[in-house]
């Protein structure tokens, strides 16, 4: 199927590599019209230009930004459907180590900037009585943790709760609040800061028997974006090659 996101406007926040750069162009290849965000110009404009998208210098956790970029949607292409919201920061950092000025950080990011990304949508949804708003949650905080990411933890819990609270109160204009909880991703971030034993320590704990990557994740996007979840509110899908499933280490059975 293709054409999905035909005539469609959608914003991505946080697009300049990785995740974010793999849904808006999941996004484009289906049709719509994309202007990605991002905190660092050099890698957004060099993806907008790859892709064939507008680039909007924004850091989501500022409120000037967000609605800037939602201002250049409207100015540029008249509407807007699809909100995305998946800025993140994931600093490894124990509990008894985090200052509040980094855990401040971490929230304003990550939570604060889902719910600007929300508010500043949120009138020309209603506007349209449409709209689609899709966030970046993840299977930590919900689901699992690890040391090192109390504070990534609680904003990604969050976000969960915030997508619940927002479908309800936005479900009367039209506009349903979705979110995708990704597992291990590999990015380029990942890449650059991990090494190979690491990376290859994550793949074995997959059942699926390796990462996932940008575009498996893109493409949970687009079904939330898409006519196809029309009905879909309040919910997240969990994009993790089953990560989350093993009760402990010893789970693969070998087929003969």
């Amino acid at each position: 199927m293709t054409g999905r996101l035909d005539g469609k406007t959608a914003i991505v926040i946080g697009a300049g590599q990785g995740i974010g750069a793999g849904i808006a162009e999941r996004f484009i290849e289906e049709g719509a019209n994309v202007v990605i965000g991002d905190r660092e110009s050099e890698p957004g404009e060099a993806t907008a230009e790859r892709i064939g998208a507008r680039f909007c210098q924004t850091d989501v956790a500022s409120q000037a930004d967000v609605e800037r970029i939602v201002a250049t949607a409207l100015d540029v292409h008249g509407g807007l459907d699809i909100m995305v919201q998946n800025a993140g920061i994931f600093p490894w950092t124990l509990i008894e180590d985090t200052t509040p000025q980094e855990w401040d950080t971490v929230v304003s990011v990550n939570l604060r900037g889902t719910y600007l990304a929300a508010r500043a949508a949120l009138p020309q949804m209603k506007k349209q009585r449409s709209g689609r708003m899709i966030f970046t949650s993840s299977i930590t905080g919900p689901r699992v943790s690890s040391p090192g990411h109390g504070h990534y933890a609680a904003t990604k819990a969050g976000i969960n709760g915030f997508i619940k609270s927002a479908a309800l109160e936005f479900a009367g204009f039209g506009i349903t609040v979705n979110g995708v909880e990704p597992g291990n991703i590999f990015t380029e971030g990942m890449e650059a800061h991990r090494s190979p034993a690491f990376i290859k320590s994550m793949a074995d704990a997959v059942p699926l028997g390796r990462l996932g990557t940008p575009r498996d994740v893109a493409n949970a996007f687009l079904f939330l974006a898409s006519d196809e979840a029309d009905y879909v509110t309040g919910t997240t899908i969990v994009v993790d090659g089953g990560q989350i499933l093993p009760e402990g280490p010893d789970f693969r059975l070998q087929p003969e």
